[in-house]
């Protein structure tokens, strides 16, 4: 696919979820919020976007990733938008419980890509959406720079869609086990 536009991806801040190890998605199930190192660290990032002339802020609707947008706008006097396929994948029902169960759930690595949580997704619903999300802005804009404020997986599967990879070889960078090409909180990466 021919990229119309320049592409930049940040993982949300540090929040609560983050730092207590919980499970977070739509619908929140709790106050969480960014911390202030989340604060701090986004503060820092938005002064590196300076120079990088964003013209849109995408985000998704989640606390957390719009308080990131909402900190990185303010500084670029850009107005944010919201985009409900950018969202946290669906835990179903361990969202708001502790990741250890949501882990446990799934035997090996390949359950995690093929099957879901109960009343959950799985990853190739996440990639089928942030994908739509993706063609879309890349045919409504031309010569533009955008950034997409959202969450680990999800930008993880988009970033392999765009680079030609599979689900699997973009899950490899999601398993927490194997500590590769995770986007950490607060990271910011040009999309080529």
């Amino acid at each position: 696919m021919k990229l119309n536009n320049k592409y930049y991806v940040l993982r949300h801040g540090e929040a609560v979820s983050n730092v207590k190890d919980i499970v977070s998605c739509w619908p929140e199930k709790f106050n969480n919020p960014l911390t202030e190192k989340g604060v701090a660290k986004i503060n820092r990032v938005a002064k590196q976007l300076e120079k990088k002339k964003i013209d849109f802020i995408f985000h998704s609707p989640l606390l957390r990733t719009t308080q990131t947008a909402e900190i990185v706008g303010k500084h670029l006097k850009i107005k944010i938008r919201k985009d409900k396929r950018l969202r946290e994948i669906e835990f179903g029902i361990f969202n708001g419980g502790l990741e250890t169960e949501f882990v446990k759930y799934f035997r090996n690595r390949i359950e995690r890509i093929k099957r879901e949580a109960p009343k959950g997704e799985d990853y190739t619903d996440v990639s089928k959406r942030m994908w739509d999300f993706f063609q879309e802005i890349n045919k409504k804009y031309k010569g533009k720079n955008i950034l997409i404020v959202s969450h680990q997986a999800p930008l993880l599967l988009l970033i392999g869609k765009i680079n030609g990879n599979s689900i699997a070889e973009s899950m490899d960078g999601i398993v927490r086990v194997t500590g590769e090409r995770r986007i950490i909180k607060g990271q910011l990466i040009e999309v080529n």
